[in-house]
């Protein structure tokens, strides 16, 4: 009943042959200072659907008070028929404070949403199309970004049209057309724009930062807010967290704004241009651009020589500031913060080969032995390295898969205590058989002073 029209036949979107004029019963409320008491009386008796307010205007043909509302009622309710009114119906009518009439709800294209099944989009796609509705995409900034199967082809500008009515903030719907990473290292794709400019250029907001980039030129997943998320919680205020593919900074910048030594690194010249937009004063942030096999081995000698500090100067609140309260400006000290000399963290968030980075670590502290316990409170770092494999229930056979790779690119056999502190994170599932993990572990002393031949050049 409250279903759109069918158009199976549209290709382009037609709106106003979207109407419906729906027959229901009413019950108006004589006395316009007792609805709130008829509602409530006629709790189950009233139509309960999203985006439609069951207090409605009393139709011309009712001759009421012009203040008076009247309540639409179930479809099962119906005027000439008593035997369809409930107790509670048949009471207030009985009594004269409420009067049953016919209704005409008028429905129109702004009713309907995108995307519920009973909507618009299963009104326009053929019945035969109708198992994977394309329901799904993501959003970034106010760029709406579709996946579409090929049976959804034919109509994509009509989907696109609907989607982008249906989401004020969205002004631009593209559909990719190749597989992530297949045009470059980047991890950028080609993309065709369904609906609204071809205007790239976002602004994404995630825990508590802004980033500014433009989407074509550069790798962002809306879908991985909340691994960022986690992963950021993990770091500790003062620590020292290398991020070797460190994209515009999605883990960067969180951490850094919770005073995170963070030497963030990307090989793409547009998502380091990014980062160093959107990083802007803050001076937690060592950014570069490098191979990222290198940039393991240089950060870490790089910040062994290190002997960098900030000063915090308080911040004096506005009112202090206009009324020059001196005795604010010398209660709040001084923060003055050192930058460690050993990363705590290495974050390798390049899922499709990031395993393939680990051998840069071999020999990372070859010398340094004293620097790390047992001669030192001071720890290994951890490694935090994303990579895909396949799924299951449990995810014990893929575990045991990644763990071994991962001895495999140290050329180094975990014992069972590690790998029981090993930590394999199920992140996503990114295809019916394909999942994204991250494994978090700490650097074996075997591995980080572990003496490497030379290679004369």
């Amino acid at each position: 009943m409250f279903r759109p029209p069918i158009h199976r036949a549209m290709r382009i979107l037609d709106r106003p042959l979207f109407q419906k004029d729906v027959h229901l019963a009413a019950a108006c409320v004589l006395d316009s200072k007792q609805i709130a008491i008829c509602r409530k009386e006629l709790h189950d008796d009233i139509l309960k659907l999203e985006r439609l307010p069951p207090i409605r205007s009393v139709p011309p043909s009712v001759s009421t008070d012009k203040s008076s509302k009247c309540l639409l009622l179930k479809p099962s309710t119906r005027v000439d028929d008593e035997t369809s009114w409930s107790p509670k119906l048949h009471h207030l009518i009985k009594s004269q404070q409420v009067l049953l009439t016919p209704f005409h709800l008028q429905l129109d294209y702004s009713y309907w949403t995108y995307r519920t099944t009973d909507d618009i989009i299963s009104a326009i796609l053929p019945e035969n199309e109708q198992d994977e509705i394309p329901v799904g995409f993501s959003v970034v900034g106010h760029v709406a970004h579709l996946n579409l199967r090929d049976q959804y082809l034919p109509y994509k500008t009509l989907i696109a049209s609907v989607l982008m009515d249906k989401n004020p903030t969205i002004r631009t719907v593209i559909n990719k057309i190749d597989d992530v990473g297949e045009e470059n290292q980047f991890r950028t794709f080609k993309y065709e724009v369904l609906a609204g400019p071809d205007d790239m250029d976002v602004e994404v907001k995630e825990q508590g930062c802004t980033f500014n980039f433009n989407y074509s030129k550069v790798y962002w997943n809306s879908r991985l807010g909340t691994e960022h998320h986690r992963l950021v919680s993990k770091f500790k205020p003062g620590e020292a967290v290398c991020d070797v593919m460190a994209g515009v900074g999605p883990f960067a910048l969180p951490a850094a704004k919770k005073k995170v030594w963070v030497w963030a690194n990307d090989l793409n010249p547009e998502s380091y241009k990014s980062l160093i937009a959107n990083a802007g004063r803050n001076k937690f942030i060592h950014a570069s651009s490098e191979d990222g096999h290198s940039f393991i081995r240089t950060s870490a000698s790089l910040l062994l020589n290190t002997n960098r500090q900030i000063t915090l100067h308080p911040k004096i609140s506005r009112t202090a500031r206009t009324t020059g309260n001196q005795k604010a400006f010398h209660q709040a000290p001084t923060e003055i913060l050192s930058e460690p000399r050993i990363f705590s963290h290495y974050v390798l968030n390049l899922p499709a080969s990031a395993l393939n980075f680990l051998p840069s670590f071999i020999g990372l502290y070859t010398g340094h032995h004293h620097l790390f316990s047992p001669h030192t409170e001071i720890k290994l770092p951890l490694i935090h390295v994303y990579c895909f494999s396949t799924k299951s229930d449990d995810n014990k056979a893929e575990g045991a898969k990644i763990c071994g790779e991962i001895s495999k690119q140290l050329d180094y056999e975990f014992t069972g205590t590690e790998i029981a502190d090993m930590e394999i994170w199920d992140v996503r599932d990114v295809a019916p058989q394909k999942r994204m993990f991250c494994a978090s572990f700490r650097l074996p002393a075997e591995v980080a002073f572990r003496k490497t031949k030379k290679v004369d050049g």
